[in-house]
């Protein structure tokens, strides 16, 4: 292992995101943040990945999980490395599972930049407020920079290592991408574009190691990324809703085709990707939005050896702030299932076997554990597989915040 990921919030969304594009042999759970790829850094097109906030590079495995092992390893090793950067040194230390205080990392903090100093190194310390830094600190200090260093020490408890990271998330664009948009409606519910990016990763799939130029996502085109070589597939997101997903597939040089039921939503959609083709000149092009009830739809799929990649949020049910009455609740879900239940009809007897879904459906927070949509024990009846994966349970890809009745189960799917 040589590559090590920092996943987000929700560490198995991430996990299968990493497992889908990347393959379960090369992936590796590594403590409850962590994930280690068998992979060189540079084939991981990190722009792509909704559910990682950090990459980086293993440099070496420490000698022991004591801190104060590593502290000296670290004053060792740290002004030696440090004679290679060109300028003033920012550095800062990150730690991910050992229990250790983070008044005590930010001693150690202290202690390198003492001895890089008395190198004669110019130096500057990132304060710690906790055990890992924030990725506004990493972003805003330019720690993925030639002139930084964010240090990360992860342990499993066995074995620990220490990494550098080389690239952070950039909060920035995400926010670009999801709050400047002319049009969002907050009726509808409003897709991160994090989530809007692991639901197309984990239905387009694996990737494989060839090089070709792709888009950056901060506006221009650099040939050290990694784009999905299999030519000419088109994301179809039949509940596009104002474009979410639409938009990160377009970002990901995807040919998209949307349909919404709602005309004002697809209007949406066609503003807000005009906007992002201005923002993101180099995105791919989109082929078609149309006004369309997805129970009933007839999709123009004839697009010659274009391959079709369903993903979407679908029609998440009634707003809720609270637990309703069982009656309530049950004619809410009633409702919602018969609506799955017709669209996944209609749109299986017009795709190919083989064909692979990714969709963002309602699950609800019952008292006790969450309530799924019963057309999820039919699906086989249905014409379709449910996909597993190897390094997480299909009951832990639920999307929620704290105190959220109606959350997202990300529904992976191949047609029979």
């Amino acid at each position: 292992m040589n590559t090590v990921i920092v996943l987000g919030r929700q560490p198995a969304l991430g996990l299968a995101e990493l497992e889908s594009l990347y393959g379960p042999e090369h992936v590796r759970s590594f403590g409850e943040r962590i994930c280690l790829l068998d992979l060189d850094h540079k084939k991981i097109d990190f722009d792509r990945l909704g559910g990682s906030v950090r990459l980086a590079k293993i440099l070496n495995t420490l000698p022991s999980k004591d801190w104060s092992e590593i502290e000296k390893y670290l004053i060792t090793t740290c002004p030696k490395h440090a004679e290679y950067i060109n300028g003033k040194l920012s550095f800062g230390i990150s730690v991910f599972g050992l229990k250790v205080d983070k008044r005590k990392i930010a001693q150690t903090a202290l202690k390198i930049k003492k001895v890089i100093k008395q190198s004669g190194k110019s130096v500057r310390m990132v304060p710690h407020d906790n055990t890992e830094l924030g990725s506004a600190t990493v972003l805003y200090n330019k720690l993925t920079s030639d002139n930084g260093w964010e240090l990360l020490i992860i342990s499993d408890g066995k074995t620990s290592y220490l990494a550098q990271t080389v690239r952070i998330q950039d909060i920035d664009a995400y926010s670009a991408r999801d709050q400047a948009r002319p049009y969002r409606d907050a009726k509808v519910g409003m897709l991160p574009p994090k989530l809007a990016q692991i639901i197309l990763n984990l239905a387009v799939g694996e990737i494989e190691d060839n090089r070709s130029e792709s888009l950056d996502l901060r506006g221009s085109a650099s040939d050290s990324k990694i784009q999905d070589p299999r030519s000419k597939i088109c994301i179809l997101d039949p509940f596009c809703g104002t474009g979410v997903v639409l938009q990160e597939a377009t970002l990901m040089n995807y040919d998209v085709y949307g349909s919404d039921i709602d005309p004002r939503m697809v209007q949406y959609s066609i503003d807000n990707l005009a906007w992002l083709d201005k923002l993101y000149p180099e995105a791919g092009d989109y082929r078609r939005i149309e006004i369309g009830d997805a129970t009933k739809m007839d999709w123009r799929l004839e697009i010659g050896d274009w391959r079709i990649v369903v993903a979407g949020e679908t029609y998440l049910g009634k707003p809720l702030s609270s637990l309703p009455a069982n009656e309530v609740l049950s004619k809410i879900i009633y409702d919602v299932n018969l609506l799955h239940h017709k669209f996944l009809e209609n749109i299986g007897k017009q795709i190919p076997s083989g064909t692979k879904l990714c969709l963002a459906i309602p699950t609800w927070r019952g008292k006790r554990e969450f309530l799924h949509l019963p057309t999820l024990d039919y699906l086989s009846d249905l014409g379709y597989t449910r996909m597993s994966f190897e390094h997480v349970s299909n009951t832990d890809l639920i999307y929620h915040r704290e105190n959220q009745i109606v959350g997202r189960e990300l529904l992976v799917l191949i047609k029979n």
